[in-house]
């Protein structure tokens, strides 16, 4: 984890309680090493600014302070976005601290970041998505780790899975004829997901490869690397983005462009927001909103296309 409280030689009352803070998280909440890295990034900016102002304690901390401090980040060029999750993260830091009893209230409760636009998702198209994964270069004929490529893209596309379930699947969670996928997402929440017949094809055919790659300590890892080991989530973004640059691609592609892409032509084609949220195993219906914004983008497209009263007039 990047900036590690761990390597730090400082041990103030400040850093152990953070700490305390960030194995809660690891170990009771089992939050990703991503989420880890997030909260102990946007943290020890606060706690090298409380040892700044010479404040030995969490409990001494103050709003007015926390105010002061992010005025001074947002003029030294912080994002609002950044901003706003930096505050996310203090209320839930003392938050913890209030149930442990080393504070006795929350400065961060009133805490209001510069609003910002909420940028919407990128994605390709229905034929951008069919060029890819017609393989029209005839990327994986004959050469096991291409085709181990297209079956992951195919996965993606198919059933909108994040970049980390789909690199801890392994053969038992799949079921039916590889019909459906029992997938693991944030929070250990289960899901079951529909495989598509075009995935299910790709994985079959990379199955028939993935047996001249299996080791003795390969284990049941679907997607396995040229050594044999299981798939690592930066690997699968490099070759996802060589795939499609091979494949003439005129936009850079990756994991969560795929996933953006599947939940937008769902949403598209059958307007079911609910069926989406749970396909993408979305704990608030309000995260899948999004993809309404660019269902309206679409239909705005075709009305400013069609429409004969919202054509502008030809220059004369």
């Amino acid at each position: 984890m990047s900036n590690s409280l761990s390597d730090n030689s400082n041990n103030s009352d400040l850093q152990k309680a953070l700490v305390a803070f960030i194995d809660y998280l690891r170990y009771e909440k089992q939050h990703s090493p991503h989420t880890l890295s997030a909260y102990n990034r946007d943290l020890t900016r606060v706690m090298q600014q409380a040892e700044a102002a010479n404040c030995s304690e969490w409990r001494v901390v103050t709003e007015k302070q926390l105010k002061y401090w992010l005025g001074l980040w947002h003029n030294d060029g912080l994002s609002s976005r950044s901003l706003q999750r930096l505050i996310s993260s203090l209320r839930r830091f003392y938050q913890y601290l209030l149930a442990q009893g080393v504070v006795a209230n929350n400065p961060a409760k009133l805490l209001r970041a510069p609003k910002t636009g909420r940028p919407l998702p990128v994605t390709l198209d229905a034929d951008q998505v069919n060029h890819l994964l017609d393989d029209p270069y005839g990327q994986a004929d004959g050469d096991p780790l291409k085709c181990r490529d297209l079956a992951i893209l195919e996965l993606f596309y198919s059933s909108g899975l994040r970049l980390a379930e789909l690199a801890a699947l392994n053969l038992e969670n799949f079921s039916d004829g590889f019909s459906q996928v029992r997938v693991l997402g944030k929070r250990n929440k289960e899901r079951l997901v529909p495989v598509g017949s075009k995935a299910r094809q790709a994985i079959q055919r990379w199955l028939s490869y993935r047996d001249l790659l299996v080791k003795s300590d390969s284990g049941s890892a679907l997607f396995l690397s040229k050594p044999g080991q299981r798939i690592s989530t930066r690997q699968i973004q490099n070759r996802i983005k060589q795939f499609a640059r091979e494949a003439g691609m005129p936009v850079g592609v990756h994991p969560h462009m795929l996933r953006h892409s599947f939940a937008s032509h769902i949403l598209e084609s059958s307007g079911d927001l609910r069926s989406v949220q749970e396909l993408l195993g979305h704990s608030d219906i309000s995260t899948t909103q999004i993809y309404t914004h660019l269902d309206f983008q679409h239909l705005a497209a075709v009305y400013d296309k069609a429409h004969p009263r919202a054509k502008k007039k030809r220059e004369e």
